[in-house]
């Protein structure tokens, strides 16, 4: 692996770290997932959701790694069972949500940070888009005089989740932040975490 590294061109890196950060801080699924769990839990929840939001990528940049993102994608009603399933159970969590209400104003959709990185585990890993953005992404910057493809993949995957979790967690801190701001409205924050949960469901389902 050290190999790896050393053959790989520093400008190249600088290219695909800069590309992944650009890709991290737009909003999409993962940062309205860890926006949603910050709102409801607090910051540390928020967090915390981010990180298990990362794992969920550790997960794919592994099968990538494996070539079992190819074999995955290549099979369209593989990919069609983990976009149900992980639509199926983002409603879930804007159904629950959305039945939390008002409470006393300490009522948290993530009743534990643990449970945050579980579902931001499960959140990113019933979604097949990672799996066909690794494919895209990741072979653009890869090179057989490099060294193993199989070794790249994991050098320049491991980097892309390395910043992807440090910008997915300071989105969920940021909105936990706010969440602390709006806490004599708990009512209305549920309901727009619900609203997030929901849409990223219409969204995964529609894609």
């Amino acid at each position: 692996m050290w190999d790896v590294v050393q053959a790989f061109p520093a400008g190249a890196l600088v290219g695909f770290t800069l590309g992944g950060l650009v890709l991290n801080f737009a909003p999409g699924a993962d940062v309205f997932f860890a926006t949603a769990c910050g709102i409801q839990g607090g910051p540390r929840a928020g967090v915390m959701a981010g990180l298990g939001v990362g794992l969920g990528v550790v997960m794919h940049v592994t099968l990538a790694a494996l070539g079992l993102s190819a074999l995955v994608a290549a099979q369209p009603g593989a990919l069609a069972a983990i976009r149900w399933l992980g639509a199926g159970y983002l409603l879930w969590l804007a159904v629950k949500s959305w039945r939390a209400g008002a409470g006393d104003g300490t009522a948290r959709g993530v009743v534990s940070p643990w449970k945050a990185v579980r579902r931001g585990f499960l959140s990113n890993a019933l979604n097949p888009k990672p799996v066909l953005f690794l494919l895209a992404f990741l072979p653009q910057f890869t090179n057989p005089g490099y060294g193993p493809i199989w070794q790249q993949v994991v050098l320049l995957g491991g980097i892309f989740a390395f910043t992807g979790t440090l910008v997915t967690m300071g989105y969920g801190w940021v909105a936990g932040v706010l969440k602390h701001a709006l806490s004599a409205r708990m009512g209305v924050v549920n309901k727009i975490a619900a609203l997030l949960f929901g849409g990223l469901a219409a969204k995964l389902a529609l894609a």
